[in-house]
């Protein structure tokens, strides 16, 4: 293990960085805490309303297989990227080294935007699952007048605690987000067992029947009538909305022993055993429904009028819904590890505005201890602005499969040329098609994500394409370097070793 580590760190040296931070997550804790940020309890069951409104069984069940198989392919390209260049900064980097410093610097603000907006739906998520599961139907709770005021003011609580977490060590989060591994595992199992012993019709054909459910038929949750191709492709943020955030698996390469093997395995592995669980339970979801027409009429409520009307034990029902909102908890506590990451890494290349703060690594706790409650604070603030769940899932969903799609973008055209540094885990042939592959259904993922209701988007996407744009050429063209390069690197050996001195060795 002390080889392994001393590898980690020459490795890290090698590209120009000091081991702030300290490396003690195993590969295990580097899966969960991507297991735990895709979270099946999460976006399977508060994005469960969208696949119905928009195509009913199929959605679910065929929707989520594709979007489940195409997030597995994007974790494939990424880990390949990822094995060659295991750093915090993750996307960023890549983006930086394979396409150059304005390549890197959006994909970065990109990136940032989407963790970001991680954090934010799903804490609304907790909320929401928090009010209907438990506050109403265990502590009886007349949750009726709750509204935005009592949303805001328990976000606000959610998050300082998850905040809390981080700051005392990544130790404790280790240590909540395996629990979160395991606890999302038994949960969802249970959960699927519950709805097919106590609801299921067994009736296959509804995973396989179409049916166009925009508009009206959906209960206005998609308030236009749309084609059934537009509609499908708008479903298809239910499995993307939920898997993922597994770049959370590069974010904390810096702390994972083995990183360059660790951090595609753990994206690989979250990914597809979030694709096979998740789709047994989507399935037993639509199977379990006594109406899919009423279900997907409901809109929001459908997943909750369908789970309180189980003829499941009360006790068996209370248990669960406690494991969900403390799945989806957890949950964002590991986003929010994500984000910080990022934020710190981004920061020691001067790349955010007081860069010097935000790269600060607390010497007692060894973490990134100003950008988490940046990231925080930021989280927060998105849900001010943006209060709906669906729009900030939706936003989630574009903005990272996004800043995914550009390091992956840039290493289609930079393979075998100027990108000649590679890591263990290589995808080979498949390399170029897989590349390929990912950046056309991201662009198909730009199109359904500014479809009604989640056109609001379109405000964000423009407003910050023209502030990028002008931030690039007017200043930060000229100010910001981006990661060390070559003689860079060299030169920053001094500051390495001084970085390294002025924290507790781990």
């Amino acid at each position: 293990m002390d080889d392994l580590h001393d590898d980690d760190v020459r490795t890290l040296h090698s590209m120009g960085y000091a081991q702030e931070l300290a490396r003690r997550m195993s590969g295990f804790s580097n899966f969960s805490i991507s297991f735990s940020i895709i979270c099946i309890l999460a976006g399977g069951i508060t994005s469960f309303p969208l696949a119905l409104a928009t195509g009913r069984g199929f959605e679910v069940g065929c929707g989520w297989l594709v979007g489940g198989v195409f997030a597995l392919v994007v974790a494939a390209c990424l880990g390949q990227i990822g094995s060659a260049y295991p750093t915090a900064g993750g996307l960023y980097h890549w983006s930086s080294i394979l396409g150059g410093r304005g390549w890197g610097w959006a994909t970065a603000w990109i990136n940032l935007l989407g963790l970001v907006f991680v954090v934010a739906s799903v804490n609304v998520g907790v909320y929401t699952l928090f009010q209907s599961l438990i506050a109403g139907p265990i502590l009886h709770l007349d949750v009726a007048a709750w509204g935005f005021r009592e949303q805001t003011l328990a976000v606000v609580a959610i998050t300082i605690t998850q905040a809390l977490f981080n700051h005392f060590g990544i130790r404790l989060t280790t240590a909540l987000t395996d629990f979160s591994g395991t606890l999302i595992l038994v949960v969802s199992v249970v959960l699927t067992v519950t709805f097919l012993a106590w609801g299921a019709s067994f009736d296959l054909h509804r995973l396989t029947d179409f049916v166009n459910t925009t508009g009206e038929a959906g209960g206005g949750y998609v308030p236009e009538a749309r084609s059934a191709t537009v509609a499908f492709l708008i479903g298809l943020l239910y499995p993307l909305y939920t898997i993922t955030g597994f770049d959370a698996s590069a974010h904390t390469a810096e702390e994972t022993v083995n990183a360059r093997v660790a951090v595609p395995r753990g994206m690989l592995h979250a990914v597809f055993w979030s694709l096979v669980f998740g789709f047994v339970m989507a399935a037993s979801f639509v199977l379990a429904s006594p109406d899919l027409a009423a279900s997907a009429k409901a809109g929001g409520d459908g997943w909750f009028n369908l789970f309180n009307g189980l003829p499941a034990p009360l006790w068996l029902k209370d248990l669960l819904a406690i494991g969900i909102v403390a799945s989806n908890y957890l949950c964002a506590l590991a986003c929010l590890t994500s984000t910080s990451r990022m934020i710190f890494a981004f920061s020691r290349d001067g790349g955010l505005p007081a860069s010097g703060l935000w790269k600060r690594v607390s010497p007692r706790w060894r973490t990134p201890v100003p950008a988490i409650w940046l990231g925080a604070a930021l989280s927060v603030a998105a849900t001010l602005y943006s209060p709906a769940f669906a729009a900030l899932a939706a936003g989630c969903a574009l903005f990272l499969y996004v800043s995914y799609a550009m390091p992956v973008a840039a290493g289609l055209l930079a393979e075998g040329k100027s990108w000649t540094t590679y890591g263990p885990f290589r995808l080979g042939a498949l390399s170029k098609p897989f590349a390929a592959v990912t950046v056309l259904g991201v662009l198909v993922l730009m199109y359904a994500g500014i479809q009604p209701p989640f056109d609001i988007l379109v405000n964000y996407a423009v407003g910050i394409v023209v502030l990028l744009v002008a931030l690039w050429f007017g200043l930060e063209r000229r100010r910001f370097r981006g990661p060390p390069v070559g003689g860079a690197i060299v030169q920053r050996q001094a500051d390495i070793a001084a970085a390294e001195s002025a924290v507790v060795r781990a």
